[in-house]
């Protein structure tokens, strides 16, 4: 399974970078907003510094509702680098959208999916990825694994290439579930990333080396 760090913050890029698991970026309008980014010229300025740290795909996301909107800065967005993703709604304007990427060999992540259908619905345009939420299913009380799972299961059954990239994931059990449920991707926070590497005998292992060792010096 592929790691996406869902975030805009650029250290945080770095660290997860640096750690060597990195596959790529997933941004939003909120995350952009919460690094306090603001204007177009700095929200692209932004994109070129995420695409210079890593070495895969970017999701950049367009702000704007209507198709012509949508299809004038998704353009924008892929001159910015070839890393550059172009993220769009499950909308019928944004599947729209996604078909006309597609056709051009732009790639394109269909965000905001909730079902099979609509997960269905971008392969058929050519979606490189579809992001079912699996976060905000659970808050309003449904499973977004099973949704995971579900969708993994129609795609290979009909040999669609779009990958499923797991988003809006809470903490590392949810990571460690869509594993489990076949996702492509888990777009995550760093620090359900880092929480992979938690276990108490670990961290009793190592102690107990390292007394060890020191007896050994001495």
């Amino acid at each position: 399974m592929k790691f996406f760090i869902d975030t805009a913050n650029l250290e945080q890029i770095k660290e997860a970078q640096e750690l060597g698991v990195l596959d790529g970026v997933t941004t939003n309008p909120s995350l952009m907003a919460k690094e306090g980014i603001k204007g177009d010229a700095a929200i692209k300025a932004h994109y070129k510094q995420i695409c210079e740290i890593v070495e895969g795909d970017v999701s950049a996301e367009v702000f704007g509702t209507e198709y012509d909107d949508m299809i004038r800065q998704g353009e924008e967005l892929a001159a910015l680098h070839s890393q550059i993703t172009i993220k769009l709604p499950c909308t019928k304007d944004g599947i729209r959208a996604v078909k006309y990427f597609s056709e051009k060999g732009v790639k394109t992540n269909c965000t905001l999916v909730f079902t099979v259908g609509q997960a269905l619905l971008a392969a058929k345009a050519g979606a490189t990825y579809v992001s079912p939420f699996v976060g905000r299913l659970d808050d309003i009380s449904s499973d977004g694994v099973a949704l995971i799972k579900e969708i993994v299961d129609v795609f290979n059954y009909y040999g669609y290439q779009t990958q499923v990239l797991a988003a809006s994931i809470r903490h590392t059990q949810h990571i460690i579930d869509c594993m489990k449920a076949g996702a492509d991707v888990a777009t995550c926070p760093l620090k359900a990333i880092l929480g992979l590497l938690n276990h108490p005998l670990t961290d009793k292992g190592v102690e107990i080396f390292v007394a060890d060792a020191r007896k050994m010096e001495g």
